[in-house]
């Protein structure tokens, strides 16, 4: 990731005269974080929010509010609150990490009333975190209200917002990590670092996608300060001290009790029964969940997706019988890129394949499996007909469906087209452009790499504060933050 630092305060990198410092004015860097403006999207987010709750709950009962991995945090997260140790099935838990974990559980001994409200509470924190990034990077008001009020009718955040899943807690983090890293590449105060460290560490114990993310940041941030001899190796060891020791510390934990020297084991979960199958699935000519049945896969709403661990896999798998954790994951991780290594070719279609669903898939259909309007079509009809056929398919069998399919379609390809113009057209920062332009790089390629076949428009969501941003830029122009 490539971060550039060309307007930096003039008594840090000795500007010459003449050059443009930052536009943002000292007083616009304090802590803002309201304005009267901001009420209404706030009011608006959470009125459709609820609303769209209270009809799910109608039409289709409490279920609904559970997603396929819930009980894969719900588990491990009680028995950490109450017993101490991040367990499952019996064993050291390796497919999640604490943080969302423990967020789950913490709500969930109030109730699920309390549980819900958390969440849409903080479905509507993103809403706020969005526009205070939009105000600090771009250095505009009217552009930080339409972003505010773009996120907050914003589908897949509408569509998480109450759903008992760890997606909504991540993404805010993350936007309170990139508005932390824009503010402080403005004023350079470490102790706005080091929160930016804290939060992404957050993140990173929520959802382990921003695994890599540290080190990347660290690199830019010393081309960033390399102008500055001060700061081009303090801020990036800031950072990076802020961070990698806890993501140590549970490697560690993992290694210690179970031999496994990974942070996550959901990647080898991911490489084995989806990247793995898949191929195996195109060699054979075979149905994909054939094939993760014949490898002794059992799905997340059965158990907490620990699958190496049940009769089913060693049926499958005999040698492995008498083995720990980290043997059976390091042979599903060998297995795995031995397939990919063979067969490049066809996991780079895969990866092409999953760009398009993360980068083109409307998400409409989760909104009529809360609305309980019809059946939730097989998610897998896609990797076995194809884009062009399964979307023939739907429109044939499924012609109101589809043209609600199409509408939404309508409107991400709308919010692109501003968000493009946003990036053509854009008044920011260079430095804090291209940190926007990094994140957007970072989760498309670490998404398609790791996301699989088992990717849909739900892995979009950490992309899409970035792009509601530049898509208010792109509709509002460049006018400078009004005086106040």
């Amino acid at each position: 990731m490539h971060l550039f630092l060309d307007h930096m305060p003039a008594i840090l990198t000795r500007e010459k005269p003449g050059v443009q410092s930052s536009p943002l004015k000292s007083e616009c860097l304090k802590s803002e974080w309201w304005t009267r403006q901001l009420a209404a999207p706030l009011i608006a987010a959470a009125a459709v929010r609820l609303a769209l709750l209270s009809a799910s709950l109608l039409r289709s009962g409490v279920g609904i509010l559970s997603g396929s991995d819930t009980l894969s945090y719900l588990v491990p997260g009680r028995n950490l609150l109450l017993h101490g140790r991040f367990f499952a099935d019996g064993v050291p838990d390796l497919v999640r990490t604490p943080g969302y974990a423990l967020f789950l559980a913490l709500t969930g001994m109030a109730g699920t009333s309390v549980t819900i409200a958390a969440h849409v509470a903080v479905s509507l924190l993103y809403v706020l975190l969005v526009w205070k990034l939009a105000r600090t990077v771009t250095a505009n008001d009217r552009i930080a209200i339409v972003a505010a009020w773009i996120v907050a009718f914003e589908p897949i955040a509408l569509a998480n917002s109450f759903v008992l899943m760890s997606d909504t807690l991540f993404v805010v983090l993350l936007v309170l990590t990139l508005e932390r890293l824009a503010v402080f590449l403005r004023t350079c105060r470490m102790s706005t670092l080091v929160m930016a460290g804290v939060s992404l560490t957050l993140a990173t114990f929520v959802r382990p996608i921003t695994y890599y993310l540290p080190v990347a940041l660290a690199i830019g941030l010393f081309v960033v300060l390399a102008r500055v001899p001060g700061l081009r190796v303090k801020a990036p060891a800031v950072l990076l001290l802020t961070v990698l020791p806890w993501v140590a510390a549970w490697q560690l934990r993992n290694r210690i009790e179970t031999g496994y020297w990974g942070f996550c084991s959901i990647t080898e979960v991911n490489l084995y029964y989806h990247d793995n199958a898949y191929i195996a699935a195109k060699l054979q000519h075979r149905d994909f969940q054939a094939v993760q049945k014949d490898l002794g896969y059992t799905a997340f709403q059965d158990h907490t997706g620990q699958s190496y661990l049940y009769p089913f896999f060693l049926e499958k798998h005999p040698s492995l019988a008498g083995s720990g954790q980290g043997t059976r994951l390091a042979f599903m991780h060998d297995e795995a890129v031995r397939t990919i290594r063979s067969h490049l070719k066809i996991y780079l279609r895969l990866c092409f394949d999953t760009f398009l669903k993360v980068t083109f898939d409307p998400d409409a259909g989760q909104f009529d499996e809360y609305l309980a309007i019809r059946q939730q079509e097989n998610n897998h009809d896609l990797l076995n007909k194809g884009m062009v056929r399964s979307a023939i398919a739907r429109l044939k069998q499924y012609p109101r469906t589809a043209v609600e399919k199409m509408l939404f379609e309508v409107y991400l390809l709308g919010l692109y087209f501003f968000a493009v113009r946003g990036l053509i057209r854009n008044g920011m920062e260079r430095d804090t452009f291209w940190l926007l332009c990094g994140m957007l790089a970072y989760f498309s390629v670490v998404t398609v790499l790791g996301g699989g076949n088992g990717a849909d428009a739900r892995y979009r969501f950490p992309l899409m504060p970035i792009v509601c941003l530049l898509a208010a830029t792109g509709i509002v122009g460049r006018r400078k933050i009004a005086e106040e």
